[in-house]
């Protein structure tokens, strides 16, 4: 099934945990846990998405290369310049998936349109 979600005035938390529950398939009525899920979500209106609080300016994004001393960080708003506000999603879904083997699955039926 395809859910079709309009991003406009929702907050960004709220929906990616929306989006989190509907890609590991909880709302179909054959849920598996060790299967990835059948249902595709697909989002509109990303440029509409709010963010609450003073996260535009004080939130960072935190990645390790695995070497001693490269803990690389990212600001908010440079990831929203860069890449926009559909990979500002697309990772706050990606951390509230469980960390399995299903995750990549799972995250490729998220399609983000403009």
């Amino acid at each position: 099934m395809d859910y079709t979600i309009d991003a406009a005035k929702k907050r960004l938390g709220r929906l990616a945990s929306e989006i989190a529950v509907i890609l590991q398939g909880k709302k179909s009525a054959n849920y598996n846990p060790r299967l990835p899920g059948e249902d595709n979500v697909i989002i509109k209106n990303i440029d509409k998405l709010e963010v609450s609080g003073k996260k535009e300016k004080q939130k960072i994004y935190f990645r390790h290369t695995g070497y001693m001393g490269h803990l690389k960080e990212e600001k908010f708003l440079d990831v929203v310049n860069k890449k926009g506000k559909g990979e500002v999603l697309r990772r706050a879904v990606m951390r509230m998936l469980p960390k399995n083997r299903l995750q990549i699955k799972r995250i490729k039926r998220l399609v983000i349109e403009k």
